[in-house]
């Protein structure tokens, strides 16, 4: 413990943290402030572990039962930790961790075909169940668009839509291409409300059953088609390109093959819009326990790192928008629908799930309250006149009315 101690008293310098290890020793940091923690270590080990690497073996050991909560919970323990962030990445091991992730990062993204599907299968071939508990009806996995604090999380996924359908600029009968299409809800919701011919690509076999059936009930399958195929394998010429939530998993090594793609497959007078998370910080790394349990092979790029990319393609960024705190409020919707539903879905798989399902949650909640992450939407062209001059999407927006 002392090893742990040792860095925690340079780490903790706001907030307050107490830890009983598993030799009922107490040891108590921070400044007496909120948020108060107090762990209980049920592992002799768990103090080596989470001095070598805590932001990967904490979340493991509360997903396994090492450590456990005697007063507050994971949203407070990782409210705590965020406060504390940037002293972490100060002490000597950590700094230098941060250095290793970093030298790694280009293996850690390295995302062919294959590989790029067996990623995809990792998350998101659950159980379509599991994520009906928590999303929206629509099953939008994706950060919303809040015009208000008072939206419900089904409006507010409708405002993404319609924003979104706002910035393509469609027309009738245009060919469109959604990249990474989930359970289809974006491509649905565009072909029924801008009559155009939409084809959605996943690589996710669970996403395209639900997303074909789909547009089977609603009478769109003449209109939509949904196949499991790789953006890179896609051919064809499209008049309208969009990809929601996918370019995280590209990785940094294939941005320029990314735009490059979308520059193949976009007719000379269309326009794509991009929606990702990605920072405000330079270029950096995946979380070691977010990219092992959640998004192995993921990376939420820095704006630095996209418009480099966009640059060598020579596209057109005709248009950005930065989105703070929308998706902190997307993800605290999910969380709450997440604990109303816990049991239900601890019956689906286990504890250790709903433990990790929790922790990842939160994790992704914090880093939009307190990091850097945000959610960039960009749209781009081959032709910098293929948008209109001004952004007539605005005129649908009102003011968000949540402190930024």
């Amino acid at each position: 413990m002392f090893l742990l101690s040792h860095m925690l008293k340079k780490f903790i310098r706001k907030g307050s943290l107490q830890i009983i290890d598993a030799d009922q020793k107490t040891y108590i940091f921070g400044n007496g402030t909120a948020p108060f923690v107090v762990l209980r270590f049920h592992d002799k080990k768990l103090p080596l572990k989470l001095f070598l690497n805590p932001e990967l073996r904490a979340g493991e050991a509360y997903m396994d039962g090492s450590m456990t909560f005697e007063t507050g919970g994971v949203y407070d323990l990782l409210t705590l930790f965020g406060l504390n962030r940037t002293a972490l990445g100060s002490y000597p091991l950590q700094s230098l961790l941060r250095k290793i992730w970093k030298a790694l990062r280009g293996l850690q993204q390295y995302n062919p075909v294959k590989k790029s599907k067996q990623n995809v299968a990792h998350h998101y071939d659950l159980s379509k169940r599991l994520y009906e508990l928590f999303l929206d009806k629509d099953l939008q996995y994706s950060c919303a668009y809040f015009k208000s604090p008072q939206d419900t999380l089904e409006q507010a996924q409708e405002n993404k839509k319609e924003h979104i359908a706002a910035k393509l600029h469609l027309k009738k009968g245009q060919k469109v291409l959604d990249i990474g299409c989930g359970w289809g809800g974006l491509a649905l919701y565009l072909a029924r409300h801008a009559d155009v011919e939409v084809l959605g690509v996943t690589l996710s076999t669970e996403q395209l059953d639900v997303a074909r059936a789909r547009a089977k009930d609603m009478k769109l399958d003449h209109r939509v088609r949904f196949e499991l195929m790789d953006y890179r394998d896609v051919s064809g010429s499209f008049d309208r390109i969009v990809s929601v939530g996918m370019f995280e998993h590209v990785g940094a090594g294939h941005y320029d093959e990314f735009f490059a793609k979308v520059k193949e497959l976009l007719t000379d007078d269309g326009i794509a819009l991009l929606h990702s998370i990605g920072h405000m910080s330079p270029p950096g790394t995946t979380s070691p326990w977010i990219r092992k349990y959640i998004f192995p092979g993921g990376y939420s790029p820095a704006l630095s790192e996209t418009f480099a990319a966009t640059e060598r393609n020579y596209l057109w960024v005709s248009d950005v928008e930065i989105l703070r705190l929308h998706y902190a409020e997307t993800l605290k919707a999910w969380r709450e629908r997440f604990e109303k539903n816990r049991a239900e879905i601890a019956s689906l798989y286990d504890e250790r799930f709903c433990r990790m399902w929790e922790f990842y949650l939160i994790s992704a909640e914090m880093v939009f309250r307190q990091g850097s992450s945000m959610v960039f939407q960009m749209q781009l062209a081959k032709d910098r006149a293929a948008a209109p001059l001004v952004r007539v999407y605005e005129n649908d927006i009102e003011p968000l009315a949540l402190s930024a």
